[in-house]
């Protein structure tokens, strides 16, 4: 957990620091005060990095970097950001031992839940993608160094698809590379799915209080059992249909993640309420997955969506953040202090 925050010339703070408490801590303020910066920089000390923005996006308008310092336990955290171009530098102290980025193992385990998450369902693959490589990113080492080189393999293929006359042979290293990344991600992305899967129907059942069953589903046109064999084959039968679009047409970039409601696709079928339920049915499955791979109860961050739920799913979700660390923000506290019995620190902003 977190127990103190500075901020210095990081988005729209100039120097401000926070104290927060072991249980819920309640952000509260008018839209554009700094609500959702204060949880993105939580993040940004946890895990040494924006889950929305750029390291440059960090720093201050007008300003030339920013730093966050945050104290958990008896660690002491520290994110510089320098503006330079092309890109910031950045560099993550961990008690004075720097780092350019952290594994796995050095991040505090975190969840957030955040109005774009409500999209899971009805938004595009790409969204439900990412989502799961998210959670992969935490759990597994090196998944998130294979993601990186899968999208720089890809990218040069690309680049030589777009030449237009790329030939079989000039793309055979690429798609044997590609090929293997592409096995690796979905492989990971089928074996976490069937972690989440025996939880999801029972954790739906429990909130919704229905019987209605839920469960994920990997849709790809690779099968699963032989998929790097098949996505190679693929790629080298497809190089003059790639070249005439200028994309690479099949690999894990192209699959897609389905919720079903007995069988049935949730983008097609399932209704506002029933969205909401199974998207805080699934962050409450990776908290779990999260506490047992890292044996460490993660942080529990909600941006601004404590009020999007109904009084039963208010009260479902309460029972699990009372033994978190918890932030939510909000425009108004009195939604969120009577799930608590005013046990809880309330952040003023704005």
């Amino acid at each position: 957990m977190i127990h103190s925050l500075r901020l210095q010339q990081y988005r729209c703070y100039n120097d401000d620091s926070f104290e927060f408490s072991d249980g819920v801590n309640i952000v509260v303020g008018p839209n554009a005060s700094g609500k959702t910066n204060l949880l993105e920089a939580l993040i940004v000390s946890a895990s040494g990095k924006s889950y929305k923005s750029t390291d440059g996006e960090l720093i201050r308008h007008g300003e030339a970097w920013a730093r966050v310092d945050a104290h958990s336990g008896s660690q002491h955290r520290t994110v510089k950001v320098q503006e330079a171009h092309p890109r910031a530098n950045k560099t993550i102290e961990l008690d004075n031992v720097t780092f350019s980025r952290l594994s796995p193992q050095r991040q505090l385990a975190y969840v957030l839940f955040e109005p774009n998450d409500l999209l899971l369902l009805h938004g595009g693959p790409e969204r439900r993608r990412e989502y799961i490589d998210s959670i992969l990113d935490k759990l597994i080492a090196p998944f998130a160094s294979i993601r990186r080189d899968y999208r720089r393999t890809l990218a040069q293929r690309n680049r030589l698809l777009k030449q237009g006359d790329a030939k079989p042979d000039d793309l055979f290293v690429w798609d044997v590379r590609l090929s293997e990344l592409g096995g690796k991600i979905a492989s990971q992305r089928q074996e976490l799915i069937s972690k989440i899967n025996p939880k999801l129907t029972k954790t739906y059942q429990k909130i919704a209080g229905t019987d209605v069953k839920v469960t994920i589903s990997y849709e790809s046109k690779l099968p699963s059992e032989t998929y790097s064999t098949a996505m190679h084959k693929t790629l080298q039968n497809n190089v003059h249909t790639d070249t005439e679009r200028g994309y690479t047409s099949a690999g894990p970039h192209r699959d897609d993640i389905k919720i079903l409601f007995d069988s049935y696709d949730g983008k097609e079928v399932a209704s506002r309420g029933e969205t909401r339920t199974v998207v805080l049915a699934l962050k409450i499955i990776e908290l779990e997955l999260l506490m047992e791979a890292k044996d460490q109860k993660p942080i529990l961050l909600l941006d601004d969506v404590f009020s999007e739920l109904d009084g039963a799913r208010r009260k479902h979700l309460t029972d699990y953040l009372k033994t978190h660390q918890t932030f939510i923000t909000t425009t108004d506290a009195d939604i969120v202090v009577q799930h608590f019995m005013k046990k809880c620190h309330i952040i003023p902003l704005g």
